[in-house]
């Protein structure tokens, strides 16, 4: 099934809306008053569309809500079109915020039964653009895959940049980076643009690494099998990502149960088709506040503007889209 140009141009709609509830709090230094008005604008632009559709992998369960949760039903029940949902309505909060650069909000769309449908717990993901498909496996130490990426790009590994969430438990892999003569891009949030720009040849990320959401990382992979990059992933235990404290232990029961009920495995390495099984997928980010590739939000006295990028995995399309909207 090809996801239509007006169902594409719709879904991206989604994130728009959403970007622009979330630019009222930009700097407010609250960012669960800008998530939830994120998600509010999210579902309900969703539930105006002509589908019907599931959250495959959200902000966690139904006893969250108001949160776009994992099995949530959304888009019309008349639709005649299905499809898997992954979301995340702002990735970067902290960055709304504190009115930092790089916030969106983001969204992937794909037939029913083809994005792998997860908890909301933490992952370990690898992720490289065209140019490295195939060279790169999670399995590999990671001084490994850093020669292996140097030779699939022909570059020395003195001119590889690899993308890193600037988290404590990523210091040991900076520092192993650093030390075998690689560059590193420290980011503080939001792996989703870090993946995005590594898989867009143009700039200048090479692979994106580390441990972050689960949304994220199916969006991610979304892009990635939308645009011909690779991408590979494994679940990682609360505990483990955050170290055994009581109550992570605690939370770490909880996600290995729930990934027992959905057929995962903690640890396993996903391949991309196992986490988007179709080229057929959609992928909208809107900038809240500017990023690298758009700019944010921007209201004044007479009109609202914001800006989007919609990739459509059917012809390997990536438009940029900016409206203004005169009050």
């Amino acid at each position: 099934m090809k996801i239509s140009d007006e169902l594409a141009s719709a879904i991206a709609s989604v994130t728009e809306v959403a970007a622009v509830a979330a630019f009222d709090w930009v700097g407010k230094q609250d960012k669960n008053a800008a998530d939830k008005a994120a998600v509010e604008a999210m579902r309900n632009r969703l539930n105006e569309i002509d589908f019907h559709g599931k959250i495959v992998i959200g902000e966690g369960e139904i006893d969250d809500a108001p949160m776009l949760y994992i099995g949530e039903q959304v888009g019309k029940k008349s639709g005649s079109i299905g499809l898997d949902i992954a979301v995340d309505p702002i990735d970067g909060t902290r960055m709304v915020a504190c009115n930092e650069k790089n916030a969106i909000a983001v969204l992937a769309a794909a037939p029913t039964g083809t994005l792998l449908q997860a908890p909301d717990m933490y992952m370990e993901k690898l992720v490289v653009g065209a140019a490295a498909k195939g060279a790169v496996h999670l399995a590999n130490p990671l001084e490994k895959n850093l020669e292996f990426l140097s030779s699939a790009l022909n570059k020395p590994i003195s001119n590889l940049s690899i993308a890193v969430l600037d988290k404590p438990r990523h210091q040991h892999i900076i520092k192993t980076i650093r030390s075998f003569g690689a560059n590193v891009i420290t980011i503080p949030d939001g792996d989703v643009l870090a993946s995005l720009l590594t898989i867009l040849p143009e700039h200048p990320i090479d692979m994106m690494y580390g441990t972050g959401g689960a949304p994220e990382g199916i969006i991610s992979a979304a892009i990635a099998r939308a645009l011909g990059g690779d991408m590979q992933a494994r679940l990682i235990s609360r505990d483990k990502a955050k170290g055994d404290s009581e109550e992570n232990k605690q939370l770490a029961a909880q996600e290995i149960l729930r990934c027992q009920q959905m057929g995962l495995e903690i640890g396993e390495v996903l391949s991309l088709d196992q986490m988007v099984s179709t080229s057929d997928v959609i992928f909208a980010a809107t900038a809240i506040t500017p990023t690298i590739l758009m700019d944010g939000v921007s209201i004044d006295a007479y009109s609202r503007i914001s800006n989007t990028i919609l990739v459509n995995g059917s012809d390997r399309s990536l438009k940029l889209i900016n409206n203004r909207y005169f009050n």
